[in-house]
């Protein structure tokens, strides 16, 4: 199974080039259009060399790619999430502002220095750049970038807001019309926890259940999941069926929760006077998925597999086990993490189903 650090860099990677292809292309793309417009207009002379212009704007439109794709926004996603947002706006602007600075001497550098036929650190070079700071062609393209930098941020934070992959699938309106789909669902619930928020008070429960998901995120990227949604103690887990079954992915996600929460004992012991454990349901079945909503919009799941699968996590307690998965799962994930074995429950009247189901757990 691929390493949760080896999924983040390949992910960090992805985002990177994205952003670095495509800042390429509006940077050539405004280039191009003003070019075309000055010379529909008749504003360029016979001393114009569109050569070196083209390429001046080509180093340019590189180094922003590199800097801001494979950087600055990704310190400015942190910052996002570090701070409030009035800080982290103004600390993005100074980022962005800096990074501005050192694309545009990177860029008139090479320009007026192919212009004189100079080195770059050229006195005369020098202060042409320096004298480039103040003109409308810089202004003008600090506001334009500042515009698409603060847009590509949004991007991002929804596409965060969605989870990986799916915001892709929102943009292409692949979920506009509702579909069916056959999916995997995890609903893992924290144990005891109305005991726990009691005793710890309501803010620092909160910032217990604010650790726990975050502690468990590499599970859940590690094992190729998505995020449905978080309600209160419980978050509910997703896979389509290919991935999910792929290793074993859903029954690992568990044991790999377990095992993050159990290193990390020590400093839950530390904050919170106690460990959190959890316990999780798993059922498959046909949902229905699509945009619903009209003042806040999202992409919702609707069918009986998700009642089941909470209905199948409820009857852990009365087990007494930790993890509770319909026999019809069971026979779908059959590849299971080494050492485990499958214990049949017996059959059992969910609340709501007309018919028994059939329940195992797993031992090792």
């Amino acid at each position: 199974m691929t390493s949760y650090k080896t999924r983040l860099f390949w992910r960090y990677f992805r985002k990177s080039m994205w952003i670095f292809v495509i800042w390429v292309l509006i940077n050539t793309t405004i280039f191009l259009l003003e070019y075309f417009s000055l010379v529909s207009n008749g504003y360029l002379t016979s001393d114009y060399d569109f050569m070196s212009a083209f390429t001046a704007n080509a180093v340019a439109s590189v180094a922003a790619g590199l800097v801001g794709g494979f950087l600055t926004l990704h310190l400015m996603e942190y910052w996002l999430r570090k701070y409030a947002f009035w800080k982290a706006l103004l600390i993005i602007i100074v980022a962005f502002s800096v990074a501005a600075v050192i694309v545009s001497v990177t860029a008139a550098s090479y320009a007026i220095s192919e212009e004189y036929q100079l080195s770059v650190f050229h006195p005369d070079v020098i202060e042409d750049v320096s004298l480039f700071f103040g003109t409308w062609m810089f202004v003008k393209n600090y506001i334009i970038w500042l515009f698409i930098v603060i847009i590509t941020l949004i991007v991002l934070m929804v596409n965060d807001k969605y989870g990986p992959g799916i915001f892709g699938d929102y943009l292409l309106g692949r979920y506009f019309r509702p579909k069916n789909e056959r999916r995997i669902f995890m609903f893992a619930d924290i144990k005891d926890a109305t005991a726990i928020a009691e005793t710890l008070g309501e803010h620092k429960y909160f910032l217990l259940l604010r650790d726990f998901f975050k502690d468990i995120v590499p599970a859940i990227v590690q094992t190729r999941g998505e995020v449905y949604q978080y309600v209160g103690d419980e978050v509910v887990i997703s896979w389509k069926m290919k991935a999910g079954l792929k290793n074993g992915n859903a029954i690992h996600c568990f044991y790999h929760m377990k095992e993050l929460i159990h290193n990390k004992a020590e400093r839950y012991e530390e904050r919170y006077g106690l460990v959190p454990k959890f316990k999780v349901g798993y059922h498959f079945g046909q949902v229905t998925v699509g945009e619903l909503g009209q003042i806040k919009r999202d992409i919702a799941f609707s069918g009986d597999v998700l009642n089941t699968t909470a209905r199948i996590q409820d009857k852990c307690n009365e087990f007494g086990v930790d993890i509770l998965a319909s026999r019809e799962f069971a026979d779908v994930a059959y590849q299971l993490p080494e050492g485990l074995r499958i214990k049949e429950l017996g059959k059992m009247q969910l609340k709501g189903k007309r018919e028994e189901t059939q329940l195992v757990t797993y031992v090792s």
